[in-house]
């Protein structure tokens, strides 16, 4: 049995791009977690102990969109799910999005995300 704790749609202001406008003027960056593990003691103990505060979660996360820089999307994706995986030892498996909803490309309109999946070996 696999369960989930599901961390959608955090939106943050950085500065990570391939361009130097993006560094200079930044912009907006979506990120959603997956977080798989066995939830079962959580909820039969009802004790945070047994679970994964989510709310240290998203303050790693936020932590990494807004104090470090990438050139790539597909890197900062990539430190989320090592430091998450690093600093919660109950997670098993990560699923991170990150979308780039104001990507300089020449598109009317649309969404630019990269999606990866790490977990332990």
């Amino acid at each position: 049995m696999t369960d989930r704790i599901l961390i959608s749609d955090l939106h943050f202001f950085a500065r990570h791009g391939l361009f130097a406008e993006e560094e200079a003027l930044g912009q907006r960056f979506v990120v959603s977690l997956v977080l798989e593990l066995d939830l079962s003691r959580a909820g039969a103990s009802d004790a945070m102990e047994d679970s994964v505060h989510y709310g240290e979660v998203v303050a790693t996360t936020e932590a990494i969109v807004t104090q470090r820089r990438f050139k790539l999307i597909e890197a900062l994706a990539e430190a989320i799910a090592s430091d998450v995986l690093d600093g919660f030892p109950l997670v098993q498996r990560i699923t991170v999005r990150v979308a780039k909803p104001g990507a300089p490309i020449p598109l009317a309109s649309g969404l630019v995300a990269v999606e990866i999946e790490r977990g332990r070996t």
